[in-house]
């Protein structure tokens, strides 16, 4: 197998040997046992003659064929989420887009999940000034996803956390929103780990005072209320949550770090899934899932519990900058020919960083081909001055 020098922490550079790639099975003929949704990544188009910083442009082929990719795998798309840039990058015009092809794209495959985000984004919170103005802004959102025929995930707002004053804001505007929707949508409540403008959401500071106004919206708007997606890295909080949702109701992780239990369940329930580590680890999951859905849970944790030291090193903090393991992984991986992304955060992590991507994603036996990313691997350290 394939042997490089990589970057090991505080030392100098140490041969690193690769392991041979994993055959996680086929992609399911029939649905899983649970819904799991990858929140995909875009691919920036590296020939683009703008400022990458401030005008990303999107390489659209390449980003549909990864989508396509996912469903092939029996993997659903939660389209156009944080992963891919939304609301650091990802224009509202632009997702929008996105969106519109996706649904197309979806159309091949017959058993295709596919949400999308409708949030406040093209609304800059410091223009908001009451709560109808974050309404008119997610209707906006909603009725443009509707109109083609796509179904919502209704993202958190960072205008609505600038401009509520108590919890009962944030159900005014829930309450109004659901009560416009046409199909029953996913709320997303995203931690501010992810995105530190959210602090405070629900209207509280305590995620367990947050959980109980977020649980007040769900229940009184259960009909319009297909799942809930917490992203708070909180396996208790996400389970006590869970057993308390109306009935009907599913509970979607967003716990990069815990995602293996959570899914897997207890005596009283389980989570479905939405997760953004779900895009480099597709295969894993199409594996896993096909395990527990005919009843072999050992067979689920063996191939999911390799997969969580990359999880938590791709999701470690600062946490908002998880994209770049992420895209690091498709580049790795032959999903596209670069690592040039949007906003140019190819360089918020370190070398050291990429090269602990590398061997983690490896030893889970998620490289698919170890001499070709082996290169690709030798290509990045070059550009930091490096030969491994």
């Amino acid at each position: 197998m394939a042997t490089l020098r990589l970057p090991v922490k505080d030392g100098p550079l140490a041969l690193y040997t690769m392991g041979e790639p994993k055959d996680f099975g086929p992609a399911p003929e029939q649905p899983h046992c649970r819904v799991a949704m990858a929140a995909p990544h875009m691919v920036s188009n590296p020939l683009a003659h703008t400022n990458p910083w401030t005008e990303p442009v999107v390489a659209w082929d390449d980003t549909l064929k990864y989508r396509r990719y996912l469903w092939g795998l029996g993997v659903g798309v939660a389209e156009a989420m944080d992963t891919s840039h939304r609301g650091s990058g990802l224009d509202w015009p632009t997702a929008l887009k996105l969106i519109e092809l996706s649904i197309a794209e979806s159309k091949d495959f017959p058993n295709a999940v596919l949400f999308s985000g409708a949030g406040t984004d093209h609304l800059d919170p410091g223009n908001a000034k009451t709560v109808s103005d974050v309404i008119a802004a997610y209707d906006v959102q909603c009725s443009a996803i509707e109109k083609m025929g796509g179904w919502i995930v209704l993202m958190a707002s960072r205008a609505l956390a600038h401009v509520a004053k108590s919890p009962d804001d944030y159900a005014k505007v829930y309450d109004a929103v659901l009560s416009r929707v046409h199909k029953p949508v996913i709320i997303h409540w995203l931690g501010e780990m992810f995105d530190p403008r959210l602090a405070g959401y629900w209207g509280v500071s305590d995620p367990q005072e947050a959980m109980k106004n977020c649980l007040g919206v769900i229940s009184a708007n259960a009909a319009k209320v297909e799942g809930v997606k917490i992203s708070l890295l909180d396996k208790d909080l996400e389970i006590k949550m869970r057993r308390r949702l109306p009935e009907g109701v599913k509970m979607y992780t967003g716990d990069d770090f815990n995602y293996p239990e959570l899914i897997a369940g207890d005596g009283e329930g389980f989570s479905h899934a939405l997760l953004g580590i779900f895009d480099p680890i597709a295969p894993a999951v199409t594996g896993a899932l096909s395990a527990l859905t005919s009843g072999d849970v050992d067979g689920f944790n063996d191939i999911m519990t390799p997969t969580i030291p990359l999880a938590r090193h791709i999701f470690r903090a600062p946490t908002q900058y998880f994209k770049t393991g992420v895209v690091f992984m498709a580049y790795l991986n032959g999903h596209q020919p670069h690592f040039i992304m949007m906003g140019g955060q190819q360089s918020a992590h370190s070398l050291p960083y990429l090269a602990d991507v590398f061997r983690l994603a490896d030893q889970a036996g998620l490289i698919a081909d170890p001499d070709h990313a082996a290169a690709k691997m030798k290509t990045v350290m070059r550009l930091y001055g490096i030969e491994g």
